[in-house]
């Protein structure tokens, strides 16, 4: 028997706003400020590789901007998620410390932002506290990505019931000797 609590973690507190039953919208949001911010680092890196860093300089401020508007819409949904567990439990907990992390790690992303669009850009590649800033809010999302994966694949936050899940596993019975 599946504790009500438990049940009511997987349910949406609005299926128009985060996503239906079995569907959040809040893990396809966050793909956009992950990538974004993964293909900054690279960009970041790569500006120390080439003669004319300038364009790689450029690209990385603007997917750094282009993350954190990705990083807010994936809140908005993320926040209907965390409303949906119950409050003083152990996914309620996770949910917390995800929830800061990443709006941590959206915050420095977004002075981030601002430092670079502020200053002059250099011609020798991006600048070293800029890079180490980018390095230490990717690894600090990656921890909370871990936490977002616990509160999904442990927990079940948002993920459809197991005898929903059980539907995908019935054996498809055809009559012998038809094809497919």
């Amino acid at each position: 028997m599946v504790d009500p609590s438990q049940e009511q973690a997987k349910r949406p507190v609005s299926a128009a706003l985060a996503g239906p039953y079995g569907h959040p919208f809040h893990p396809i949001l966050v793909t956009v400020p992950i990538g974004a911010w993964v293909g900054s680092l690279v960009f970041d890196i790569a500006s120390h590789l080439v003669r004319a860093p300038d364009f790689l300089v450029r690209g990385a401020m603007w997917l750094i901007a282009l993350g954190v508007i990705g990083a807010l819409a994936a809140a908005l949904v993320g926040f209907l998620d965390l409303f949906a567990i119950p409050p003083g439990t152990r996914a309620f907990r996770v949910g917390l410390v995800h929830m800061t992390l990443n709006l941590l790690v959206t915050a420095a992303y977004a002075a981030n932002f601002l430092w670079r669009h502020a200053g002059h850009l250099p011609d020798t590649g991006v600048g070293g506290g800029m890079l180490a800033l980018n390095a230490v809010s990717l690894a600090a999302l990656g921890v909370s990505g871990y936490l977002g994966g616990k509160l999904a694949y442990r927990y079940g936050v948002r993920v459809a019931g197991e005898s929903t899940q059980a539907e995908g596993f019935v054996a498809i019975h055809r009559p012998p000797g038809s094809a497919g």
